[in-house]
């Protein structure tokens, strides 16, 4: 084994240039050669390391280039990097980290080969095998490029070090990818309920596709969404996951620095980049990959408040919001607020091409559990679709539609109708056609909810709330109301307040009624 320890490689500027590359301003190091380690013996390994300090407002990606020889079998990577004493208030170091190959590090382009962000301090890549994140292939000679993500850096700088080992020989056959069918057992055109935000140990989850799948099932759910953190290492890995009685549909989590979006049902080897930021003016570029690759495009947790998790793009690329992520917190009533504005525009400019989704329609929301491990529960909460079968298209295009309800547990069953005129009726999604002043009677009916008070919402607000359900759990409401008075119509199911004055969490919501011609 040779070593060789590259110290002090990007300390001060002299050794290193900062760069304007695809993927926006990069940093980028100081070349590490394993030129002379080129035709070594079977199983011969040759490591070097660099050890250096970023500095404060560093860019968001930094590229350490590796010139790998010819006759290498694999690409071992560590790293290390030092949390720093910071005072109250102030973010500390943390440094992500993925790999790309020699075709390059363009934005888009066919070099990436893995992420794993965070979650991990060491991977491999071989032509037969990888780290979960990463993708399997032949380790070809070239420049590849270590990219390092300073998501947060200290006011002293973020001290690191990165390890790569080399392994000499043949490289082996890469297997072949086998994906989930895009269609399972349905039941026609039926409620189907599912989750399409999950995280495995793909990413910065700590469950492997067969353990969710196993909670999926146990969760009484139709379908699941892969969605690890950028990558799409995952998605060669649930075939065996599907069945009859699962529809498994394919995805990521697009995680940019201003915000993560879930890409929801792309076709299989889809992989979307994340390098860039809300002023890079490059997102309606990817959402039209996701798009054309067969997928929905979904904001994740709008309002979450962790570091670059707030949603800066703005929804008018978006097909769905995900209103609801994971255990009801503050963050997910102001996305629901937020969310009930952009229906109060779609209302107010109906037909001007200014409503809140893509191309002036008004947009969807959905719910999701964004589990990653235990405890975290995989269907908490849960997204009810009416849609035509049991297949990726028919469960996107009921979605799009919104003919959809958000339901805390599988025992949760929600049905909202609105009816008026000469026997017209409209479900979730709809719109009922009568004129301005034509009565119209909402009825709302829920199971699986003891304890729990039924609310109707219109554009002026909550304008009807039940008493609380009996033990049963289940109860009705009716409420009369005119187009003229309520531009639409939706309902959500509450629990009892924790905060007098505050409303309770979220059992369910629905999308929206539209009134009116």
């Amino acid at each position: 084994m040779c070593t060789d320890d590259e110290h002090g490689a990007e300390h001060g500027m002299g050794r290193r240039a900062l760069l304007v590359t695809g993927a926006a301003t990069a940093l980028t190091l100081t070349t590490m050669s394993f030129a002379g380690a080129a035709d070594s013996a079977d199983g011969a390994q040759s490591t070097k390391t660099l050890k250096g300090t970023l500095p404060p407002g560093a860019p968001d990606f930094v590229y350490l280039p590796v010139e790998v020889p010819r006759g290498v079998r694999e690409i071992k990577v560590s790293y290390t990097y030092t949390k720093a004493t910071v005072p109250a208030g102030t973010q500390n170091n943390a440094l992500d980290i993925g790999i790309f190959d020699e075709r390059g590090t363009a934005l888009g382009g066919k070099g990436f080969r893995g992420w794993s962000g965070g979650a991990r301090t060491e991977f491999f890549i071989r032509a037969d095998d990888a780290t979960p994140g990463y993708i399997p292939g032949p380790v070809r000679a070239g420049t590849w490029h270590i990219a390092l993500g300073p998501y947060t850096v200290a006011p002293d700088g973020l001290p690191y070090e990165v390890t790569v080992t080399l392994t000499h020989g043949e490289p082996g056959t890469t297997p072949k990818p086998v994906y989930p069918p895009q269609r399972a057992r349905g039941r026609g055109r039926a409620w189907y309920r599912g989750d399409c935000h999950l995280h495995s140990w793909h990413s910065d989850g700590r469950r492997t596709p067969q353990e969710i799948g196993a909670l999926a099932r146990a969760a009484g759910l139709d379908f699941i969404n892969t969605s690890d953190h950028n990558t799409h290492s995952s998605q060669a890995h649930w075939a065996d996951v599907a069945g009859d009685d699962l529809l498994v549909m394919l995805g990521e989590e697009v995680t940019t620095r201003n915000g993560h979006v879930v890409a929801l049902g792309v076709d299989p080897d889809t992989f979307v980049d994340w390098r860039y930021r809300a002023r890079d003016n490059r997102w309606a570029k990817y959402a039209d990959h996701i798009r054309r690759a067969g997928g929905l495009v979904v904001p994740a947790h709008p309002h979450a408040t962790c570091v670059g998790c707030g949603w800066k793009f703005g929804f008018g690329e978006a097909d769905v919001v995900e209103v609801w992520n994971g255990a009801y917190t503050p963050d997910d009533e102001i996305s629901l607020a937020d969310w009930d504005n952009t229906l109060v525009s779609y209302a107010r400019s109906r037909g001007s091409g200014n409503g809140g989704g893509r191309a002036g329609g008004w947009l969807p929301a959905m719910g999701n559990s964004d589990a990653h491990r235990d405890p975290d529960r995989v269907g908490g909460p849960q997204t009810v679709v009416l849609a035509d079968d049991l297949t990726r298209d028919a469960i996107q295009a009921g979605l799009k539609a919104g003919r959809s309800y958000v339901a805390e547990f599988a025992s949760v069953e929600v049905s909202f109708t609105a009816t008026g005129g000469k026997g017209k009726v409209a479900g979730l999604g709809e719109r009922l056609r009568v004129d301005a002043d034509t009565p119209v009677t909402v009825t709302l009916d829920v199971k699986g909810a003891p304890g729990c008070t039924l609310h109707i919402v219109t554009d002026q607000g909550t304008l009807f709330t039940s008493a609380p359900l009996p033990d049963s759990g289940a109860g009705s409401a009716s409420w009369h109301t005119t187009p003229s008075y309520a531009a639409y119509v939706r309902a959500e199911v509450r629990h009892a307040p924790a905060v007098p004055g505050l409303p309770g969490a979220l059992t369910a919501f629905t999308n929206p009624i539209f009134l009116g011609d």
